[in-house]
């Protein structure tokens, strides 16, 4: 199976809101490998690389999010893939 690799961008309200943890906690249950972080414009961005169904599933979480959290809208985009990562984290 090909690897993948997005990036994505999640608006709403999603920092201060457990969005980081629950976005590594799903990432590292579908075997996605990559990292989250709070962005300065108060979204939350990363990189997300896995198989095209497991991003596919990741990003189905991306826009649920926890549930304190109220997600208006994910950008994602395709970019190039890493070897050697290993697991999901927060930076």
């Amino acid at each position: 199976m090909a690897e993948k690799r997005v990036s994505f961008k999640v608006e709403g309200e999603v920092q201060g809101v457990n969005f980081r943890s629950f976005t590594c906690k799903q990432a590292k249950s579908i075997g996605v490998t990559g990292f989250v972080t709070n962005a300065s414009d108060g979204s939350v961005q990363g990189e997300a690389q896995g198989s095209a169904d497991a991003l596919k599933e990741f990003v189905q979480h991306l826009h649920k999010g926890p549930s304190a959290a109220s997600v208006t809208g994910v950008e994602q985009s395709d970019i190039s893939t890493k070897s050697g990562e290993r697991g999901f984290h927060t930076k």
